[in-house]
């Protein structure tokens, strides 16, 4: 069975739908593509996937070590490369406003986001700029 199920509904614009919760993504083709830009691109959607999956692996690890990630939030910069037409760069800055951590806890919230799962399938020549306020 499938866990999600993508339909093309014209004029540049996709849904998915995940199966097990009904739950649908809509995407556009960006402006600079010959979209109309009113919703996340595919390209957009593997930056926000990245960095999703890279606060999912630290709040597993904090929920481990009773570390508070209350607040953590990041923004997210998209670079595009032309011929061929690709992610060329993503530009991720962490936030934790009153950041209480030690360095030690620091350090390891570092090291588990660098090995998301996301992290680890996107090809190695796809720049990955990270920042880490707190």
């Amino acid at each position: 069975m499938a866990h999600f199920k993508n339909t093309y509904l014209g004029d540049l614009r996709t849904e998915s739908i995940h199966i097990k919760s009904g739950t649908r993504i809509i995407t556009d083709a960006p402006t600079d593509n010959h979209g109309k830009g009113e919703a996340f691109s595919p390209t957009d959607l593997v930056c926000a996937a990245l960095a999703s999956c890279k606060m999912t692996i630290m709040g597993i690890l904090a929920n481990r070590e009773g570390i508070d990630l209350q607040g953590l939030s990041c923004e997210i910069e998209k670079v595009m490369a032309t011929n061929p037409r690709r992610i060329s760069e993503i530009k991720i800055t962490f936030s934790l406003p009153n950041s209480q951590l030690t360095e030690k806890q620091r350090t390891m919230l570092i090291n588990a986001a660098n090995t998301c799962p996301v992290a680890l399938s996107l090809h190695p020549d796809l720049k990955r700029t990270v920042v880490y306020n707190f």
